[in-house]
């Protein structure tokens, strides 16, 4: 065979080059092809899952709100044998709370023992000592009594037993300092015990204590803290509000037992202290309250779930501060407390979730 000549062999080249040409443009599409469809599912997926997220947030907080009671109505049910504010106050049983020592009309600091209802109230004894801002906690069939004080401040556990005829009060421990002005709350057999004043110095200090040992340090909070709200929601400790230094805080702190960590969770419509507190429905119920200042007394009712959403639920009969609160079952016993004139009041009022 004789060889190609000159002509046709730049046609076959030409021929060759093209069909590469062809291959490699076809390659180059089926890649972009490729990375496009990589890159839109990425990003789909990325959407996606971000919208999950999302989504799962916004019903957890759905969830919150939905949980914590949307509306909670108070009314009067009966009366204390004598006005009263700055009592420590404990359930006993399923309608039957204590009120311990407290302040008169006169801030005379009380030491009446004094078991009520919801419907009436009774004095069924007295205190070894007349005092004033201490706290109180209901655990293993008998009410504890934690620190308190009158012009200095206590360091005293007294246990208060009351069955059948006169109650009696017997000091079972200590605080590791003198404190007054605290709140407390139960979590799984031990009372935890929550700031404070020493009658010199303000306390940041979470105790917890159970019957037959010693109150120990197991947190700290971020700033001292005097006349918090405190209840126990869901294993976890909530703290509202309360007094630091000589202004009132808006900060919601969330304290974990187990771990000892606390966590800044939610700021309060307003600065609060003196407001009373009582868990019902998975929420914090938070009652009344001032600001710094006398006489700025709230009527509000707040519910702080344990994720931190905060939402106003109600309204007092009447703005006070310094009152007694109790969970009994399905409601919540209010005592006591000081209106925006200073009058000590004498009603018991039963708060109740609608």
């Amino acid at each position: 065979m004789s060889a190609p000549g000159p002509a046709r062999s730049e046609r076959r080249l030409a021929r060759q080059r093209q069909i590469r040409r062809r291959r490699t443009a076809a390659l180059g599409a089926l890649l972009g092809v490729v990375i496009l469809i990589v890159v839109v599912a990425a990003v789909g997926g990325g959407s996606n899952a971000g919208k999950a997220h999302s989504g799962s947030a916004a019903a957890q907080r759905r969830k919150a709100v939905a949980q914590a009671p949307s509306h909670v109505s108070v009314r009067q049910t009966g009366a204390l044998p004598a006005a009263v504010q700055d009592a420590a106050a404990a359930a006993i049983g399923p309608q039957r709370l204590l009120l311990l020592g407290g302040l008169d009309e006169a801030e005379e600091s009380q030491a009446s023992i004094v078991s009520a209802s919801p419907a009436q109230a009774t004095q069924i004894g007295t205190l070894p000592v007349a005092l004033h801002d201490a706290t109180a906690s209901y655990l293993d069939g008998a009410t504890y009594l934690f620190g308190g004080g009158v012009i200095s401040s206590f360091s005293t556990i007294t246990r208060v037993q009351v069955s059948g005829g006169a109650p009696s009060a017997q000091t079972v421990g200590q605080l590791p300092t003198a404190a007054s002005d605290v709140a407390s709350a139960v979590l799984d057999g031990a009372v935890y015990v929550v700031g404070g004043y020493t009658g010199t110095t303000p306390l940041r200090s979470i105790l917890a204590w159970r019957p037959g040992g010693p109150a120990r340090l197991v947190g700290t909070l971020p700033q001292p803290l005097r006349y918090a709200a405190v209840a126990g929601v869901d294993g976890q400790l909530l703290i509202a509000g309360g007094t630091s230094g000589e202004a009132a805080s808006r900060e919601v702190y969330r304290f974990d037992p187990r771990t000892g960590a606390i966590a800044t969770i939610a700021s309060l419509p307003a600065p609060l202290t003196h407001a009373a507190a009582a868990p019902l429905d998975g929420a914090m119920l938070v009652f009344g309250g001032r600001g710094a200042a006398q006489g700025s007394q709230t009527a509000q009712i707040l519910a702080i779930s344990g994720s931190g959403a905060v939402q106003s639920v109600g309204e007092l009969p009447k703005p006070l501060s310094d009152l007694a609160a109790v969970a009994l079952g399905e409601e919540i016993a209010l005592a006591g407390g000081r209106d925006r004139s200073g009058h000590v009041q004498d009603a018991i009022l039963t708060a109740t979730v609608r």
